[in-house]
């Protein structure tokens, strides 16, 4: 089975770089017009894409995946609408591609220009969350880059679903099929095969949780763009408006806990904590969502269990909370730069200059004043979807959307110059 494996996957790579050829030579108009057609196709193929969708909920059970990666791997109308409706705002945004993004002359006359181009053929690595099929397609298509995607085994069939629409839309506008391959096994050799394709691929984004991404980050041959796990803090200062900060609270924590941008630690302020906290506490609890906190929290509130010292990096990606009281703006970014992620972290304040410290120190790829963490996408960014939010330095931060799917090249226009 592994011969067939990587044999398989090498037709896949010669496939997807052959594509890549005609993408990359590909128009804005005839880009946008296979996203136009594909977002179409979506829209007609609703029935089968939920058909679809059941029979990965039924696998996701069996296999006894939690709730809320059952709510990654669901969709219904509305999401499925969603899908089509990003496909059609990543055409309206700019191309990308073919962008002079700087110019300038020699004094011997020479004239150069950086020029935006397409990345080559992108690997997509990701697990339970069929939308990534269409995002991760989208913005390659309008990136000019041609897209091999393995999903997770749970969303088998619905990424073949989504994929099938999007072949329709490319094949509308005239474009290779294959721009677009979701990789059509379960079997986990595709993705140690993808790791080592170097030859036709030029990076790898993974999207999933740690584990999948350490396994990326470890074993990869080929250049990563990493995302790493979400744990993402709110901190309520000595400035804060308690309303606001029950709201935004609420919301970053609650409003999808299964997301990367879900927060998952709250900090508060030694001045207001025994004002606030009670307020908070309940707002969450009584939305049945678990604290736990430390010993100074838990005296104001004896709902709030005791808190470890695992707890204040976890990612729980469900209803529970880590609460931490602290003393003051450095203890507070002190606290999220020693035990965050670096995805995306909000302070809560009218207290301006402290705002201004919060956002200049915490090194995070985003950070956000009186604002939900799960503001953390591409879509809410404008730029119609993501490819991941990458928590890394090197190649792009934050929201990976069809710019940062884009490198460059330099462009030298001369009069016959020499070099003595």
């Amino acid at each position: 089975m592994t011969n067939e494996i990587h044999t398989m996957m090498q037709d896949v790579g010669k496939r997807a770089r052959a594509a890549y050829g005609v993408l990359a030579e590909a128009g804005n108009a005839q880009k946008d017009m296979a996203l136009v057609s594909s977002a179409m196709a979506i829209r007609a193929h609703v029935a089968g894409i939920l058909a679809a969708n059941a029979k990965d909920i039924a696998y996701g059970k069996e296999k006894g995946l939690d709730a809320a990666m059952i709510d990654r791997l669901a969709l219904d109308e509305k999401r499925i609408e969603s899908l089509a409706a990003g496909l059609e705002t990543v055409a309206t945004l700019p191309d990308p591609v073919g962008k002079t993004l700087e110019e300038w002359e020699r004094p011997n006359g020479l004239v150069l220009q950086r020029v935006s181009i397409p990345l080559g053929v992108i690997g997509v690595i990701y697990e339970s969350r069929p939308n990534v099929t269409a995002d991760a397609a989208g913005l390659s298509i309008k990136s000019g880059n041609a897209a091999i995607l393995r999903g997770g085994s749970e969303s088998f069939h619905s990424s073949q679903a989504i994929a099938g629409c999007l072949h329709q839309g490319l094949k509308a506008a005239g474009l290779p099929e294959d721009c677009v391959q979701v990789v059509s096994t379960r079997d986990r050799a595709a993705v140690g095969e993808m790791l080592t394709m170097t030859g036709f691929i030029d990076v790898i984004v993974p999207r999933g949780g740690k584990s999948l991404t350490q396994r990326v980050a470890d074993d990869s041959r080929i250049p990563t763009i990493l995302h790493l796990d979400g744990n993402c803090h709110v901190y309520v200062h000595a400035g804060a408006d308690v309303g606001m900060a029950r709201d935004v609270l609420v919301n970053a924590k609650l409003r999808r806990v299964g997301i990367c941008g879900a927060a998952e630690s709250l900090l508060i302020d030694a001045a207001v904590a025994e004002k606030m906290l009670p307020v908070l506490a309940e707002a969450l609890i009584s939305k049945g969502c678990e604290l736990r906190g430390d010993a100074a929290s838990q005296k104001i509130d004896a709902r709030i269990k005791a808190a470890t010292e695992e707890d204040w990096g976890t990612e729980y990606l469900a209803a529970i909370m880590s609460v931490k009281i602290v003393n003051g703006l450095d203890e507070a970014i002190a606290h999220i730069n020693t035990y965050g992620s670096h995805h995306t972290d909000c302070i809560v304040t009218s207290d301006s200059a402290a705002a201004r410290q919060f956002l200049r120190r915490v090194d995070s790829a985003i950070v956000t004043h009186n604002a939900s963490t799960q503001f953390a996408d591409g879509g809410e960014f404008g730029f119609g979807a993501e490819i991941g939010i990458s928590t890394g330095r090197l190649h792009a931060r934050g929201p990976v959307g069809a710019q940062q799917l884009t490198t460059y090249k330099y462009v030298v226009h001369g009069t016959g110059q020499t070099r003595a």
